[in-house]
C-alpha cells in the first residue's frame, strides 16, 4: 500500500522557558536558561536545590475549572494547556471534521508521582490513627494514561487513544506511533507530544540517590552544559509539548498551516544496562540508521540534530560517537545542539518539547544552541571539530532535523522532520 504523507499543523507547549510555543522559542535562540531554585516544595535538605520549572502556571487560564483541576495531577493539566493551545494553533474547526478519525497518543515516563507522593504520605501518617482512607480520584490522578483520556473526551476525539511509556523516549515514541498510525491510514489527524511533572521531593530524592542529576547549587543556570568536560549529572525539567500530526491531504483540504512534514521514525535498544546508555553508542546508531532508512533519506541530507545530550558523563560522549559513525565526513557539516541546556531534562515530556524546537529550527532556518561551554572545558572524549553550537545560535538553512531521545531501560526513539514541499 502507499503511505500517507504527514505534516505538523499546530504546536502547542508549557516549558521552563515559556508558556506558549513562540515564548519558549525566543528564549531558546536568546541562549536563556529555565534552571532556578526549585519552588514547588522546599529542597533544602536534597543534594540538589535547583531545577527547570514551569513558571506562573494557572489551569484556569488554560478553561481547567478549579473543580476539575483537584482531580488532575499536575502533569494532565499541563497536557491539557498545550493541548488546547495546539489545537488553536491548528485552526481546526471541530465541528466540521470527523472526531471518529482524530486520535490522542501521548507519552508519559512517570505520570501523576505528586499524586502518588501525597496519597501515600499520608496513609504512611494517618492510616495507623484512622484506618487506610484515600481519595477516590487517586487512581485516575495517579496513572500515566489519564491525559489522553482526558483530552479525548474533552474534545469527543474517537481515534487511537493510548499512551507508550518508555521513560525519557517516551513522546518521542508516542510521536513515532501517531506519524505510523496516520501514514498506515489509521487517523486523519493524531493530538501527540507528552507531558511530565516530576519535581517533587521523590522524583528530586530518587534521582539524587541514583547521582544523575547535577548538584551544582551555587549556579543553578549554568548547571546543564552538555558535551562540556565538567558536566556532571543533568538538571529535572517540567512541562508540555504537544504536537498535532495530520494527513497531507486532510490538511490541505481545510487550508491549514503546515509547519513542516515528518518522514522518519525510528527505535532501537541499547540492551546494556537499566540506566547507562551503550558507551559506544551502539543503540543511538541504529535508531538513527533506522530513523534515516525510514525517511528514505541519506546523512548528507541531515542539517541538524537536536540531541539527547542530557549533560552525563557517559550519554553524551556515546551520543557523539554515533553521530560520527552513522554520518562520516557528513557529521562535520551538521549542526548539533543539545536544548536540554536550557530547558532541562523534561523526562517524558522531552521528546515532545525537542520535536517541536526541531519543527520550529526547520520553519525559520536558525538552530538554538547548547550553552553554558567554556572553551578551555574540553572532554578529551568528544571531537570538538563537531559544531555543537556553543552558546549562540546560529542562522543556517535546515532542509531537515533529527530530534533524539534515550531512555533509561535502554529505549531509543528518533524522529525526522523536513521542510514541507
Amino acid at each position: 500500500m502507499e503511505l500517507k504523507r504527514v505534516v505538523v499543523t499546530g504546536m502547542g507547549a508549557l516549558t521552563p522557558l515559556g508558556n506558549t510555543v513562540e515564548e519558549s522559542w525566543e528564549n531558546l535562540k536568546a541562549g536563556k536558561s529555565g534552571a532556578g531554585p526549585i519552588t514547588h516544595f522546599d529542597a533544602s535538605q536534597f543534594k540538589t536545590h535547583f531545577a527547570c520549572e514551569v513558571k506562573g502556571f494557572n489551569p484556569e487560564d488554560y478553561g481547567i475549572d478549579r473543580k476539575e483541576s483537584r482531580k488532575m495531577d499536575i502533569y494532565t493539566q499541563y497536557a491539557i494547556a498545550a493541548t488546547k493551545m495546539a489545537i488553536e494553533d491548528s485552526g481546526m474547526n471541530l465541528d466540521t471534521v470527523d472526531k471518529n478519525e482524530i486520535g490522542v497518543v501521548l507519552g508519559v515516563g512517570i505520570g501523576g508521582i505528586k499524586t502518588f507522593e501525597d496519597e501515600a504520605g499520608n496513609y504512611a501518617v494517618n492510616g495507623p490513627l484512622v484506618g487506610p482512607k484515600f481519595n477516590p480520584f487517586f487512581i485516575p490522578k495517579m496513572i500515566a494514561d489519564i491525559a489522553s483520556g482526558y483530552i479525548s473526551i474533552e474534545y469527543g476525539f474517537r481515534g487511537p487513544n493510548y499512551t507508550t511509556t518508555s521513560a525519557c523516549a517516551s513522546s518521542s515514541n508516542a510521536i513515532a506511533d501517531a506519524f505510523n498510525l496516520i501514514r498506515l491510514g489509521k487517523a486523519n489527524a493524531i493530538v501527540t507530544g507528552g507531558a511530565e511533572a516530576a519535581i517533587w521531593p521523590v522524583g528530586l530524592g530518587g534521582f539524587n540517590a541514583m547521582k544523575a542529576l547535577s548538584t551544582r547549587n551555587d549556579e543553578p543556570e549554568k548547571a546543564s552544559r552538555p558535551f562540556s568536560a565538567s558536566r556532571d549529572g543533568f538538571v529535572m525539567g517540567e512541562g508540555a509539548g504537544i504536537l498535532i500530526l495530520e494527513e497531507l491531504e486532510h490538511a490541505k483540504a481545510r487550508g491549514a498551516k503546515i509547519y513542516a512534514e515528518i518522514v522518519g521514525a525510528g527505535m532501537s535498544a541499547d540492551a546494556y544496562h537499566i540506566t547507562a546508555t551503550h558507551p559506544e553508542g551502539l543503540g543511538a546508531r541504529l535508531v538513527m540508521q533506522r530513523a534515516l532508512k525510514d525517511a528514505g533519506m541519506k546523512p548528507e541530507d541531515i542539517d541538524y540534530i537536536n540531541v539527547h545530550g542530557t549533560s552525563t558523563p557517559v550519554g553524551d560522549v556515546s551520543e557523539a560517537k554515533a553521530i560520527k559513525e552513522v554520518f562520516g565526513d557528513a557529521a562535520y557539516k551538521l549542526n548539533i545542539s543539545s536544548t536540554k541546556s536550557m530547558t532541562g531534562h523534561l523526562l517524558g515530556a522531552a521528546g515532545a518539547v525537542e520535536a517541536m524546537i526541531s519543527v520550529l529550527a526547520v520553519q525559520n532556518d536558525i538552530v538554538p544552541p547548547t550553552i553554558n561551554h567554556a572553551d578551555d572545558d574540553l572532554d578529551p572524549e568528544i571531537d570538538y571539530n563537531l559544531n555543537f553550537t556553543f552558546n549562540k545560535a546560529q542562522q543556517r538553512t535546515v532542509r531537515a532535523a533529527i530530534s533524539n531521545t534515550f531512555g533509561f531501560g535502554g529505549h531509543n526513539a528518533s524522529v525526522i522532520f523536513k521542510k514541507y514541499q
